[in-house]
């Protein structure tokens, strides 16, 4: 169970204003809450049959016929999670300036912190598994976006692109090495324990195979969680493996042998949803 916070948008109400933005932070954590212990009622008197695979045939659990899942949502056995979508954002809307930057990051630990104690907070109250999650929200990051452009306008490093930034994620547009990347979003690893991950964009690394044992290694001692993106693409033609290229036209051709038959390549992207 997810329910996702935009923050970004209650930087724009808040309009700079600290003691406006933690007011309408509140507010929204406990609209959050509601949402979320909304799920978790519903999901009682769920019979164990409704999915048999997850709940009697051990994927998950192991009950019988007649039982239902209740005793498997308390405890802390399930996560309930809090998401939120857009630091980078939000912060720009606050402050004007990165979370990359040194006044940017301390506000935005402060923000993520505090979630993090609100989960801490309902968990001891109700005994169920609250936890903060930062979100992929891979179709959430643009729908949020386009509502916020519609409703407030376009706000310079905030709603003047198509999408907000996946959680604490550093924004695609700044120029940073993969390690200080991490390194700066690890602190977000450590608050974001219902679930998180990092990335870093790579080209072909196949000649520089130490490289990618340096970055995994990083990753292993950083974080909890990171993927390496790269382009895997195939050429049967001549035989290359890595970025095809694309032409004016919007056709591929392999940058080897020149090869344009889409019939004798692979080309494969990583494509997110848009919510329309």
């Amino acid at each position: 169970m997810v329910v996702s916070v935009n923050l970004p948008q209650i930087g724009i109400l808040a309009k700079g204003d600290m003691d406006t933005f933690w007011k309408i932070f509140n507010q929204r954590m406990e609209l959050c809450k509601g949402a979320l212990l909304t799920r978790y009622k519903l999901l009682k008197g769920t019979p164990a049959e409704m999915s048999p695979i997850h709940w009697r045939h051990g994927a998950i659990a192991r009950l019988g016929t007649n039982e239902t899942i209740d005793n498997l949502l308390e405890g802390g056995y399930a996560t309930i999670s809090l998401g939120y979508v857009g630091v980078y954002e939000c912060v720009q809307a606050m402050l004007g300036v990165s979370h990359t930057t040194k006044e940017g990051e301390k506000f935005a630990l402060e923000i993520v912190q505090a979630m993090k104690d609100k989960c801490d907070e309902w968990k001891k109250e109700t005994g169920l598994g609250f936890g903060l999650y930062g979100t992929p929200a891979e179709s959430l990051i643009y729908r949020f976006c386009r509502l916020d452009k519609e409703n407030y306008g376009e706000i310079e490093n905030v709603t003047d692109r198509m999408y907000y930034t996946n959680s604490y994620h550093v924004h695609v547009s700044e120029e940073i090495d993969a390690f200080s990347k991490l390194k700066f979003e690890s602190q977000f690893h450590a608050i974001s324990s219902g679930g998180c991950i990092s990335y870093i964009e790579v080209p072909n690394m196949y000649n520089n195979l130490d490289a990618v044992k340096d970055v995994i290694r990083f990753i292993y001692d950083n974080v909890q969680y990171a993927e390496i993106n790269t382009k895997s693409d195939i050429c049967y033609d001549c035989g290359f493996t890595g970025e095809m290229q694309i032409n004016e036209d919007l056709d591929w051709y392999c940058p080897n042998c020149n090869n344009s038959d889409k019939n004798k390549m692979q080309v494969l992207r990583r494509t997110c949803g848009l919510t329309k």
